[in-house]
């Protein structure tokens, strides 16, 4: 490629798809990650959105037809922000701020662990035997927030069904090292769950290990983890909670990998 065509393809590789100018204000669909102004891309779902006869709570890539439900934009290297396509109210209803905590839990890194929160400890326990009477819940919530739909029952029901059969069947007096017991319990939770949430798979186990090694229940855990990450939530952060936390916030980023994106993109 000669410095002409070089030249060229970094132009219309900066360039936006919609108004084929420069970006402004990068943008980007939540599923594929194309990038675009964001200004082009709010009016796009706009457009789209009014010519459907009853509205819709995602759209269409531009670029690959891929389905996103929200625009990621504003990212400054600390924080970002993200535009909800949910133009049906029922929708907007369920989706609370807690479930956006959540969703953003995935574009940012916490660490190895939360709080004082022993992943370990809790294999080597047997505690994983144990049957967690908020799990139901916690999962539902989390891939509510996952694929930014209500209706989940089918998908939760189908996990935790994997899980309770793995936990009867897993023999008591096993020779398998705790160690061992925990990869296997976390690629059984793998499969079951990649074919609904995809590139997400692998954090969404590690969330869940660290959510039953915790042993709170979830409006604890949320302050636990809302703390650890020095985030300030109104729904979960208390007065009481903020003033003795001088923790600066972790610095999140944005997973731009091929890990987050469908298999088939």
């Amino acid at each position: 490629m000669d410095q002409k065509e070089e030249s060229s393809s970094s132009s219309v590789f900066d360039s936006c798809p919609i108004c084929l100018s420069s970006i402004l204000e990068e943008s980007y669909l939540d599923q594929c990650f194309h990038k675009f102004c964001y200004s082009c891309i709010l009016q796009w779902t706009k457009i789209v959105g009014s010519k459907h006869c009853s509205r819709q709570s995602f759209v269409k890539c531009p670029l690959c037809k891929r389905k996103s439900s929200s625009i990621i934009y504003g990212y400054d290297g600390s924080s970002f922000q993200q535009h909800l396509i949910y133009q049906n109210s029922d929708n907007s209803v369920f989706f609370t701020k807690t479930h956006k905590y959540r969703l953003q839990c995935y574009y940012v890194e916490p660490g190895n662990s939360i709080g004082n929160i022993n992943v370990l400890r809790y294999w080597k326990s047997n505690k994983y035997r144990q049957p967690n009477q908020w799990l139901y819940s916690w999962v539902s919530r989390e891939i509510q927030a996952l694929i930014q739909e209500k209706d989940v029952d089918i998908i939760v029901h189908h996990i935790l069904g994997a899980i309770d059969s793995w936990r009867r069947n897993e023999p008591k007096a096993s020779k398998l090292s705790p160690e061992l017991k925990q990869q296997e319990f976390k690629s059984m939770v793998a499969d079951v769950a990649k074919p609904f949430i995809r590139g997400r798979t692998d954090r969404f186990v590690n969330e869940l290990e660290m959510f039953l090694a915790s042993g709170l229940n979830i409006e604890a855990y949320d302050k636990v983890y809302v703390n650890h990450m020095g985030w300030k939530i109104s729904e979960i952060t208390t007065e009481d909670d903020e003033e003795p936390n001088e923790r600066n916030p972790l610095i999140p980023f944005l997973c731009f990998s091929d890990e987050d994106l469908d298999e088939n993109t």
